[in-house]
């Protein structure tokens, strides 16, 4: 019998391939510009594959989702006892930064990224949709350990916009022109006032006359 690890890697590498090819591609001409059947020609692969393996053409670029959903999800399910969820999605936050990790936001490649994705609407829509979902992950969280659906709802939109705030800051600065060695120094202070705001509420920000 073949070995289900192996299979396992097979796949891996062929959804890596996959993705990587249509990213380039996106990339160089934009994602409306790009067929299925243009990704499954490059990758040497069948359209039926890339659709296996992606149901939607958005996926395709936005391939990290999952991944970071099931992530984000763990680190507040998962957190260490007397830690609350914004103190553990605050050292998430520094820890995507200190390992340089893409969603971090603060590295050279993002000005490519952030054209494709805000050159479309597709993708920009899908970007939203992917947000909301994060919101409902962590919303089912809260409501189980809490009892609060009101409650967990409002907490779970604040800690979800400060993830992509802290994110499209970082990029946005870079596509702006900005050293991303610069930005990624700065960062940090960036992701602490995010989650500061969050932690001890909006107040009075911005107080009359500020």
């Amino acid at each position: 019998m073949a070995d289900p690890g192996l299979r396992e890697r097979k796949k891996q590498a062929t959804r890596l391939l996959i993705s990587n090819v249509a990213t380039g591609l996106f990339v160089e001409r934009g994602f409306e510009e790009v067929t299925v059947a243009e990704i499954a020609e490059a990758a040497g692969v069948s359209k039926m594959t890339v659709f296996n393996y992606f149901p939607r053409k958005e996926d395709l670029f936005l391939d990290r989702h999952a991944e970071r959903l099931a992530e984000l999800t763990s680190v507040v399910r998962n957190r260490p006892a007397g830690v609350s969820p914004c103190e553990a999605l605050r050292r998430h936050q520094h820890a995507l930064l200190e390992s340089g990790h893409p969603l971090s936001g603060a590295i050279p490649g993002g000005p490519g990224f952030w054209w494709v994705l805000t050159s479309s609407p597709a993708l920009t829509a899908r970007w939203y949709e992917q947000e909301r979902e994060i919101a409902e992950a962590f919303t089912e969280v809260l409501t189980a350990e809490t009892g609060s659906p009101f409650r967990s709802r409002m907490v779970a939109g604040l800690l979800t916009t400060a993830i992509t705030t802290v994110f499209a800051h970082a990029i946005g600065r870079i596509v702006a022109g900005e050293e991303a060695d610069v930005v990624r120094r700065e960062q940090a202070a960036v992701i602490d006032e995010a989650f500061d705001l969050v932690e001890r509420g909006v107040g009075d920000f911005p107080a009359a006359g500020d």
